[in-house]
């Protein structure tokens, strides 16, 4: 398992992943298999979704606050259930398909570290998996 940091900057924020879990196909392999990322957090997630298009990524986030407003008076009292549940929708791991020491991701998708409770120092944990 390889642990890669991740800075996130604002209160809600998708990262872009590709270009780094693609180094981190050519640097450990497998030539064919998956690659196992696994978010170790309650208030961030991942998904995969377009990434030629940014509107799809606000879409998204601006979508996710009115569905889970903030202040919702949940009953978590440690003030960020919004972000829990985001997570929770979003999920947290994903298994991508490797071939030939390289991701086959669909022609428009991404690979997005979600951020809900940012900005904060966090972590992706990465397994690379052979067929």
């Amino acid at each position: 398992m390889i642990e890669v940091p991740v800075e996130t900057r604002a209160h809600t924020q998708f990262v872009p992943l590709n270009t780094l879990l693609q180094q981190i196909v050519r640097e450990h392999g497998p030539e064919n298999g998956v690659l196992h990322v696994h978010i170790p957090h309650t208030t961030a997630g991942i998904t995969i979704n377009e990434n030629a298009d940014p509107d799809v990524v606000s879409d998204i986030t601006e979508t996710l606050a009115r569905l889970i407003p903030w202040d919702k008076g949940y009953a978590h009292d440690e003030g960020n259930s919004a972000a829990h549940l985001k997570a929770s929708l979003m999920g947290f791991s994903v298994t991508l398909p490797v071939e030939n020491r390289k991701l086959r991701l669909g022609t428009w998708q991404g690979v997005y570290f979600c951020e809900f409770d940012g900005p904060r120092h966090r972590k992706i944990w990465v397994t690379p998996l052979p067929a």
